[in-house]
């Protein structure tokens, strides 16, 4: 069983508490504050085929009695950085100012926003007093002249990098209509040493790239880290003693267990949407099949049993069906079918390999790898196999995994030769591709959910 969180742990969810309740509690305080609607509010329509970003001005957030006196300006930087990368947002350089923002409580200047095309505006405070850390944001429509958002959040001061991550998720919602995905982790394989000799580890860091924190030494081979629902717990596979075994850990406390101990080799473990289960594949002489695990009676059931390789499987956010691969049909395809197993239809038709299918946190499309003429691509499809469309391409692309909004994949590539592997992200469009930097070369990317409902 995997232990009660430690004293450290447990901090760590009484500072998450913390965050809640003050935001929580200025929500009533911010109310007051926001104008009636107008006629026509900025909102960016994320579902449309060609989207413009919106042009966006994120001054330095004010500092006051901070212990680092850029305490403001660093909240703020997250925030465009966050906000940058997702494509939708341009921040406007701040040497193009006009109004200089020396208080937010006041109404800004928008005709000097006008005049260099800011169509939203972010002001913001950052104060320090009795231990305590309270960030205030603003968010304003330049043109029509109206607040569109306010919030202020209350935590300790080392939850600050955290509290820029939730403002950016605020804003992208307001002005999105969708949740955002900033306030969430990343689990990785971290490669390190040259390629003859590679050491690889688990590696948790910020979805920004941001607070990386190593899980295993690198004594043995690790592979396929996924996480749980909950965001605190992951599964992967090990190489130790004798075959490669299905691993659970809690990434808080650090406590593991086995989660199987069959004979043979288990592969590509998944949680199940309630993170009650655990499905994976087990190896048995030239084929696999899937099994699921319970994880609170250990009962398992086997859910395929033919004599080729079923493998890579990824439940439905629903959890009632599967998205697997398999070459039953003479080479890899995606297959579905129900949780509970039985007859599998197959989805995907094109020319190649098709491997590691994801199934969106939507639910409308299911990510998948595709090899063909020695080319490795990134691509997406609808569960019944209907609009597949190619993101991106390189020379060995795979390892697709989504955003918590199911807006974003991140993946890994590796160029070959001495090199290694790094990690991108795209977005659901294929225009907005981004490499993600990390200390070390970097595989098999996980992304977590949110890490705590929006306020």
């Amino acid at each position: 069983m995997i232990e009660p969180a430690s004293t450290a742990a447990s901090w760590h969810l009484v500072g998450r508490r913390q965050l809640m309740l003050g935001a929580g509690a200025a929500a009533g305080v911010l109310a007051g504050l926001s104008p009636r609607p107008a006629a026509a509010v900025l909102k960016l329509d994320v579902r449309s085929g060609n989207v413009q970003p919106i042009p966006i001005a994120v001054p330095d957030f004010i500092s006051i009695a901070t212990q680092d006196p850029a305490a403001g300006r660093n909240v703020s930087d997250i925030i465009a950085s966050n906000l940058q990368r997702s494509g939708l947002f341009t921040p406007i350089d701040h040497a193009a100012y006009i109004d200089k923002i020396s208080t937010i409580d006041a109404l800004p200047r928008f005709t000097d926003w006008r005049q260099i095309n800011a169509q939203a505006l972010v002001t913001g405070r950052v104060t320090q007093g009795d231990g305590r850390l309270k960030a205030e944001f603003r968010l304003w429509d330049v043109f029509a002249g109206q607040q569109l958002h306010g919030q202020q959040y209350t935590t300790t001061p080392d939850n600050w990098r955290r509290t820029a991550h939730i403002i950016s998720d605020a804003i992208y919602e307001r002005l999105t209509g969708e949740k955002g995905y900033f306030d969430s982790r990343v689990v990785f394989v971290d490669e390190s040493s040259s390629k003859a000799r590679r050491i690889k580890r688990l590696a948790l860091m910020d979805q920004d790239g941001a607070n990386v924190r190593y899980l295993t030494r690198g004594d043995n081979l690790v592979l396929t880290p996924r996480f749980s629902s909950t965001a605190d717990t992951i599964t992967y596979m090990s190489y130790g003693q004798g075959d490669p075994k299905v691993y659970l850990m809690n990434v808080e406390t650090g406590q593991q267990e086995i989660v199987s101990n069959f004979p043979g080799m288990s592969f590509s473990p998944r949680f199940s949407p309630d993170s009650q289960r655990v499905i994976f594949s087990l190896q048995r002489g030239g084929n696999s099949n899937l099994f699921v695990m319970d994880l609170r009676s250990k009962a398992t059931m086997r859910l395929t049993d033919t004599q080729v390789i079923d493998t890579a499987p990824s439940y439905a956010p629903d959890g009632t069906r599967i998205t697997f691969e398999s070459d039953r049909g003479g080479h890899q395809q995606i297959y579905v079918m129900a949780a509970s197993g039985g007859q599998a239809q197959r989805i995907s038709f094109g020319d190649g390999a098709y491997s590691t299918p994801v199934w969106s946190p939507r639910g409308d499309y299911i990510a998948f790898t595709k090899q063909a003429q020695g080319r490795f691509s990134i691509g997406i499809m609808r569960p019944d196999g209907s609009g597949e469309r190619i993101l991106t391409e390189g020379y060995h692309n795979e390892g697709p995994t989504w955003s918590p909004n199911g807006r974003v994949i991140m993946f890994f590539r590796d160029p070959g030769g001495d090199a290694g592997p790094m990690l991108y992200t795209v977005d659901v469009t294929g225009r907005n591709e981004q490499p993600l930097k990390t200390p070390s070369y970097a595989s098999d990317p996980s992304w977590s959910p949110l890490l705590q409902s929006r306020f």
